[in-house]
């Protein structure tokens, strides 16, 4: 894969409106009926030290204590609903896997 720093800022921008857009859309429909927890989005197998996790970092991906790149509650909803987040986490992976990255959404209850 061969990403611009700003082709890759914009991923993640279209990777967190659609997290957004697909947390609002899992509220409106369900409410806050799970409970409190958070949820992120992984993206696995890039180093921090290749062409391509420098470009990450200049974009403003940061890496987790795995060494994944990692994007906590990509949705930016203030909700504690953990089933809102992880809806928001599986559409911010669907973006990334469309791009050719190997992403997931990860949970855990609070």
């Amino acid at each position: 894969m061969n990403y611009s720093i700003q082709e890759l800022k914009d991923l993640l921008v279209a990777a967190k409106t659609a997290a957004h857009d697909a947390a609002v859309e899992h509220i409106n429909k369900y409410g806050e009926h799970a409970y409190c927890g958070f949820a992120w989005t992984n993206i696995y197998g890039v180093k921090g030290n290749t062409k391509l996790g420098r470009a990450m970092k200049a974009a403003g991906y940061e890496q987790d204590y795995t060494r994944a790149f990692s994007i906590w509650n990509p949705s930016g909803l203030g909700t504690q609903c953990m089933s809102t987040k992880e809806a928001g986490a599986r559409a911010a992976a669907d973006v990334f896997k469309a791009a050719g990255f190997t992403a997931y959404a990860g949970s855990r209850a609070d």
